[in-house]
This record gives C-alpha cells, structure tokens and sequence, in this order.
C-alpha cells in the first residue's frame, strides 16, 4: 500500500465523525429531554440484547479525554452532533442552559487543542415531545427545526464555521418511519412519505437559517450513498435496481438542486406531490457550500414481487460469498469510487467531503492491545477509491472515518464496534486499535 497523506493535497480535510445519540449519554441529565432513540430503545426487543444509549460512551462527561485523543492522532477536524432534546428538552420553547454550556465547553475544548469543530443539527435524535405532536410527519417540523437551527447559529456561530444540516435522511425516514425498526419504529409508506418531504424542506431551511447568521461559515448536508446494481440483466432485475437506486441515492439530492422528486423512475413516489404546497419547489433548493457522501457497501438487486411498493429485494452479501463486515455489508472499496464519480456529475454540487466511511469487525483486546488489521485494509482500500476519484478531477475535498470510539450502534446495540478507539462498556476504558495508531501515523506523515 504505496498510499500517502501529501497525495491528497494540502487543503485536504482529514477527520473524524461521531453523533450525540451513540456517545455521550447522559441522557437525563442536566435537564436534557428524552429523544425518540431513548424511548424507542426503552421498548423491550427493539434494540440488540435490549441494550440503550443512557450511558453509551460517557462522552457527556468524558468530552475531555476523548477530544485529546483526537489530538493524540493528529486528525485536524472533528465533526458531532448536537443532541436537540439537550439544548431544547421539548424541541421548542425554553432554553436548557446546561446544554449550550455543554456543547459551549466541547467546542471550546477543540479551539484549544487546535482541533476545527465540525456540527451537525441533526443526527436522528428528535426530541420525543415533537414526536408526539407528529414528528417528521408534521410540517410544522419545518418551523421547529428552522428555529432549533437558529439557536445553534446563535450560540456556536462564532467558533463553529463547518455546519452539517442533516445526516442520512434516507436512513432514518426509511428505518424509522417506514421499515419501522428505527426509532420511533412507526411503518408503512403513510408514514414514510410526508417525512421525506418534509426533511427535504428542512434541509433547505435549516441552511437559509445558517446562512443568515452565519454567513462566513461552510454549510452542507449529508447522504447515505451506495452503488446499486441489478444481479443480472433481466429488465425486471434492471427495473428493480433502478428504483432502489431511487430511495438509497436521489430522493434527497435531487430535490435540493431544484431537479424535483425523480417519481419517473419510481411511481409510488408520486404519492408525495399531495404533500407539496404552493412555494415548496423554491423552498425545497438550497445552495450547498458541499454535499457530505457517507459510503459503506454497495447493494445487489432483484426483483420481489413480494416487497410491498417497491418490488426490489437486496440480494444478501452472505449468500453472494463475497467479503462482508461484522453489519453483514459488502467490503466493496470500488462503491466509493462509483458513488463519487456519479455524485459528481449533478451540476450544482460545488464539492463533495466524505463525512463517514469505517467498518465494523469482531475486536478484541490481547494482552492490553486491540489488533484489527481488517480495518487497516479496509480504510486503506477505500482511501485508495477516493484519490483515485480526487485524481480524475472529482472534487472530492476531505475524508472522515466513523468513528473515534465504539459506541451505540443503534438496533444493533453495543455489539458491532466501528470505533479507532475500543471500549470497555462495563469500564469506560479507552484503547486505541491498530487503526487508530495507523491512521494517526498517515496524518502525521509529512
């Protein structure tokens, strides 16, 4: 692996992803309000082991340490999420001081090691007393979420100059509002589609608001991405795909950049043009400093009658013998390239950072050491997918690994680890793995 850091260029931005919801805990602390990820996982059989994330990584109170081991291996920026039930405990209305102080203090921490902060608004972690007025279904979300945006802007627009409106709203509107195995685990395509419209609009409003009060700062929004491809050339496989394509890859983006839904290719979406008001079209764009691409795996695809509006099945990695993580994904590193190149045709996108990409496998610690060299290739073969984008004239411009510390993987519990850094949960104690000391020698190189 002949790959090196100076390949890359110097104003390549190097870092690392987190989220509120998986690590910090704390969860009614310090007058935090419960969001839907600590009701949904308060439900016996939703997540793994029926594990919850009220401790998760201590991150709360851990912020500290865990922010000097981002310096220890010298990765220059640091992106996390502000858990919106902290700073806003019913989503709306009085303020919880001790949560700005918190996130005041976090952001402080990393001013002072030297370390650029990097915010994203929203991680999945809706506060739950929204979730009972309707949340992501009701569109006045979209005035809840513009004010919440405001208030972060306020409070952390003068140090915060990287914001992140959103992340993965094809997750989790998909998982949570339709697969239903998400929180808040509400199912089928009534719930499903008012939330995909309505996190479209708050999108682009969370970025007007941002843009207003922070005029000098970068602003983007992140996707799910994967490469989709149909298991053979049949044109009901080919159909199949393409509508996958649809729901994994286009339902977000292409709205943003003024193109509309792309209900052509998949009809049951015409079922959001009901929810489309006068005005929305222009409310729905927003002009993006980025656009975050977040890639793991790629899907294979066939036909289903069975799968009720789509009709499309993802053929499992298992039964295709094919290398697959501790998630049972794909380790296809060529996914990365092809999501690039193809989000890099879209016109309107000015550049694009890739906000995650990690893996998880079955650590273990040996003699005091956490050895994963599974990981090592794995980040290794996907950077390798990147420069070769970045060299073919993509405008791929930063790279961030998920995650600094295993932490709440969501339904899946505490069980797959994704982290540099292992956790003992029973302990809190941290070591750095194999890849953590990997990736921190790549920066470090000169």
């Amino acid at each position: 692996m002949n790959i090196s850091k100076e390949q890359f260029g110097e104003s390549f931005k190097w870092g690392i992803s987190t989220a509120a919801a998986q690590t910090e805990g704390a969860f009614d602390e310090d007058g935090k309000g419960l969001s839907i990820w600590d009701v949904f996982s308060s439900k016996k059989g939703k997540i793994y082991k029926n594990q919850h994330p009220q401790i998760a990584c201590d991150f709360y109170h851990r912020y500290d340490e865990d922010i000097a081991l981002i310096k220890e291996l010298n990765i220059p920026n640091f992106r996390f999420s502000i858990s919106w039930s902290r700073i806003l405990p019913e989503g709306t209305g009085a303020v919880n001081k001790a949560g700005i102080d918190f996130y005041n203090r976090v952001i402080d921490k990393c001013v002072e090691l030297g370390i650029e902060p990097w915010v994203t608004l929203y991680h999945w972690d809706l506060p739950q007393a929204l979730e009972e007025k309707g949340g992501w279904r009701n569109r006045e979300i979209v005035h809840w979420f513009g004010n919440y945006a405001e208030m972060c802007a306020r409070h952390f627009g003068d140090r915060v100059k990287h914001w992140i409106v959103m992340n993965e709203p094809t997750a989790f509107t998909g998982a949570g509002y339709f697969l239903g195995i998400h929180a808040p685990g509400k199912r089928g395509i009534g719930n499903y589609i008012p939330t995909v419209h309505h996190a479209v609009l708050c999108m682009g409003e969370g970025g007007r608001r941002l843009r207003a009060l922070v005029p000098d700062a970068e602003i983007g929004t992140t996707f799910s991405c994967s490469s989709v491809e149909p298991i053979d050339t049949k044109p009901r496989n080919v159909d199949a795909a393409k509508r996958l394509d649809v729901l994994l890859n286009r339902i977000f983006i292409e709205p943003l950049l003024g193109m509309g839904y792309p209900t052509g290719d998949y009809r049951a979406l015409r079922r959001i043009e009901k929810y489309i008001l006068p005005g929305d079209e222009q409310k729905m764009v927003f002009d993006f400093d980025f656009i975050g691409l977040q890639n793991y795996t790629r899907e294979i695809v066939k036909y289903s009658f069975f799968m009720p509006y789509l009709k499309a099945l993802p053929v499992k990695a298992e039964k295709r013998k094919v290398p697959i993580t501790d998630m049972k994904w794909e380790v296809y590193p060529e996914g990365m390239y092809e999501v690039i190149k193809r989000f890099s045709v879209y016109p309107h996108i000015r550049k694009i950072y890739i906000t995650e990409n990690g893996a998880a496998f079955p650590d273990a610690v040996t003699d005091g050491a956490v050895h994963d060299p599974l990981r090592v290739d794995f980040l290794q073969r996907y950077l390798e997918q990147v420069l070769k984008a970045r060299q073919e004239g993509c405008r791929v411009e930063g790279y961030f690994v998920w995650t600094l510390t295993d932490n709440f993987e969501w339904a899946e519990g505490y069980r797959p680890r994704f982290g540099l850094v292992y956790v003992d949960f029973e302990t809190q104690n941290r070591i750095v793995k194999s890849s953590g000391k990997w990736y921190g020698e790549f920066l470090k190189a000169k």
